[in-house]
Parts: C-alpha cells; sequence; structure tokens
C-alpha cells in the first residue's frame, strides 16, 4: 500500500492520507487473495490475448508490443493506483496554500483547519465513489508519472462481479465485452503514439490555465469576484457549470479536451458493437441491460454526477458512439478511421454534433497544407460551439 509522508500529508490544502483513508473506508471488504490476483491476472491477461488480434483485424492496425500489462484489482488496489493521478490533478488547487514566497496566502487562510479537512474528505469521497464505479480502465501514465512505452489495463474485479450479478449478465461474455472496449483503448494510444502526445499537451495546457485561476483565488474575494462575473458576463447558458467559470480560450480547450474523449470512448464503443456482436451470442442482451442501467440511475447519483462533473464522460459516450457510427453508415469505416491521421484529423464538439461537417472537411476536402497547431482550426468559431 501506499503512503504519503508526515510532510506532504501536513503542508498542503489537501492531507491526502486522510483523502485516501476515506476512500478506502467505503470500500473495505471484497478485497482479493494473492492467490485469486493471481488467477485473475491471467485470466484477465488470456482475455485481452484473446482480443487483440480481433481488434487489430479490425482497425487494420498492429500493436507496437504483442502484449499489454493486465492486473485485476479489487477497490483499494484501484484507490492507490490512481491516487498519484488525482494528486497531479489537484496540485492547483494545493498550490493555494502558500504564495511564493512560502507564506499561507489569504486564500488559505479563508479555508482555514477545519476546511482543509472538509475538503480532503471531499477528495477521499470522488475517489471512493469512482472506485466502486470502475469497471475497467486504461492507464495512460500522463502529465508527468513514470515514463512508460505502454498504458496499463486494470479490471476491477469486485465491480464485475457486482454488476454479472445484479443484471444477470452471462459471466464469460460479459468480461468478454469489456475487454474488447478496454484493448481498443490500448490500440488507440499505442498504436497512434500521437494520441497520447496530444492529449497530453492538452492536459498540461489545461493545467496551466487552472493555475492562473488559483493565482487569482490566492488574491482572496476579489479572485473570487472575477469567476464570479465570469458566469454573470457569459453570453450563453449552455454547458456545464465547470464551463461557466471559464475565459473563453479556456473553454476552447476544454471543448478539444471534449472532443478527443468524445472520439476515444465512441470508437471504443463502435470496435465493441462491431465485432462483439459475432463473437458473443448474448451481445445485444449484455448491452441492453448495461445502457439501461447507465440511464436508471438515482436521484442522489445523478445529482453527484452533475456537482463533479462525470455526467460530461456519460455524455461522451452517446456524442461519441454517435458520431463514429454516423460516418460508418454514411461512408464505411475505412472513411472513420481518418480521425486517427493526427490532430488536425479530430472532429470539432460542432463536427461531432454535425458528422457531415467533419466529413465535408476531412474525408472529402482535398489535400492541402494544414497548420500544425489544432487550435488553429478550432478557433474557428463556425466549427466550434460550447458543449451542451
Amino acid at each position: 500500500m501506499r503512503s504519503t509522508n508526515d510532510s506532504e500529508s501536513s503542508s498542503g490544502m489537501i492531507d491526502w492520507e486522510h483523502a485516501r483513508g476515506v476512500a478506502i473506508n467505503m470500500n473495505r471488504g471484497h478485497t482479493l487473495t494473492a492467490t485469486e490476483r493471481m488467477r485473475l491476472d491471467e485470466y484477465y491477461r488470456t482475455l485481452v490475448g484473446r482480443c487483440i488480434p480481433i481488434v487489430s483485424k479490425y482497425m487494420g492496425i498492429e500493436l507496437p508490443s504483442s502484449s499489454v500489462e493486465t492486473f485485476a484489482f479489487d477497490r483499494v488496489d484501484w484507490i492507490n493506483a490512481n491516487l498519484e493521478a488525482f494528486k497531479v490533478m489537484f496540485a492547483p488547487i494545493e498550490s493555494l496554500n502558500a504564495t511564493a514566497s512560502g507564506d499561507r496566502s489569504l486564500a488559505a487562510a479563508m479555508w482555514g483547519g477545519l476546511n482543509r479537512t472538509v475538503v480532503s474528505s471531499e477528495v477521499g469521497l470522488l475517489l471512493g465513489y469512482l472506485a466502486r464505479r470502475v469497471l475497467g480502465q486504461y492507464d495512460l501514465a500522463l502529465l508527468g508519472r513514470e515514463p512508460v512505452t505502454t498504458g496499463k489495463l486494470y479490471y476491477v474485479e469486485p465491480n464485475i462481479v457486482f454488476i454479472e450479478s445484479t443484471l444477470g449478465m452471462p459471466r464469460e461474455e460479459f468480461r468478454m465485452w469489456l475487454a474488447l472496449h478496454e484493448t481498443t483503448h490500448a490500440f488507440e494510444f499505442e498504436a497512434y503514439p500521437w494520441v497520447r502526445t496530444h492529449f497530453n499537451h492538452l492536459l498540461e495546457q489545461y493545467f496551466e490555465y487552472f493555475r492562473q485561476d488559483v493565482d487569482q483565488l490566492k488574491q482572496g474575494m476579489r479572485g473570487v469576484k472575477i469567476m464570479v462575473e465570469r458566469a454573470r458576463n457569459r453570453e450563453k447558458a449552455d454547458g456545464s457549470w465547470i464551463e461557466a467559470i471559464m475565459l473563453p480560450e479556456q473553454r476552447l480547450l476544454f471543448n478539444q479536451m471534449q472532443s478527443l474523449m468524445c472520439v476515444v470512448e465512441g470508437y471504443s464503443n463502435h470496435v465493441m458493437n462491431a465485432v462483439g456482436k459475432e463473437l458473443l451470442p448474448s451481445y445485444d442482451a449484455i448491452a441492453k441491460r448495461f445502457e439501461s442501467r447507465q440511464r436508471k440511475r438515482g436521484v442522489s447519483e445523478q445529482v453527484f454526477a452533475r456537482l463533479t462533473g462525470m455526467d460530461i464522460k456519460m455524455e461522451q459516450y452517446r456524442l461519441g458512439e454517435r458520431f463514429i457510427d454516423s460516418v460508418a453508415a454514411q461512408r464505411g469505416h475505412e472513411a472513420v478511421k481518418r480521425i486517427w491521421d493526427g490532430p488536425m484529423s479530430l472532429p470539432t464538439m460542432a463536427e461531432i454534433r454535425n458528422p457531415a461537417l467533419w466529413v465535408a472537411r476531412v474525408v472529402d476536402a482535398p489535400p492541402v497544407t494544414r497548420p500544425a497547431d489544432p487550435a488553429v482550426l478550432n478557433s474557428d468559431p463556425e466549427h466550434e460551439a460550447p458543449v451542451g
């Protein structure tokens, strides 16, 4: 198990050991024994091994490596594996604790010790909630984490068993269904290395804007007022609450990230549907039950999703899959694969909502010299629209 040292735990705005403890306390039980872990590691490794040639044939491309690191997790394993990623995401908030001179900032003084505990608990709650929801994950190891040549696939066994039992899923077929989706993610990021680089570049820019916002919050009430004014002055009322406090350039970058994730998630679902229906006799029943479960979230779960922005991810699946399926139906899978040509071939959010725009720009357009920076294209208001 990982743990933060005392100085790290006590100096930041977030007590990561406390957050980790909250998350783990939400997920005690259903732990894997060493014997179960070894058996399941091999089992999921075998499933992924079966999926690789199937996905490779459909996508028409080979993985750089013939194997993908694959692990069976319990919920605590997942928490420990993702804790570092959470620290990276929340690093700008951590910087609220001190000014450049090392003194406590006004914003940090406003929060106070009690609120540090509250914030740490809320972060732990989010981490713990996700640990109970995630079935499979392709871990990219982005943003300054240890350099790796390939990502890692995680399968959270207690969650898979729960869904399998609750929805009456056929065990082997359901797990193969999951493996197809996650294996496709491995192809997207490893067979097309530019995707990982581009995604990392967008994240770095996004967090740089985030750090600038935090610097404003260090100014105390003046910084808070600036954020409030942004939301008030926004011309359109659509989009998420996250977008409401963004500057136009931040919103543009956010939309680029959203469009990329729409493509990544939508294409994985498309591949899963295309090959799964022939491979798995119960495929349609599995997909129908799983989709129905996603639609029937409880009120508290829906509120949580909206507050955390997780409802945006569900929208990514729907919009992205609709875009990919539409292009495939009109122009075939070869046209769809043009999304992997490079950053300039990625659709904007406006094009994801209207695939004909993307087909006209990328598939049917004559070869031209395009600008190297995708932001040049996405800055065109005719090509972009806020996420709704």
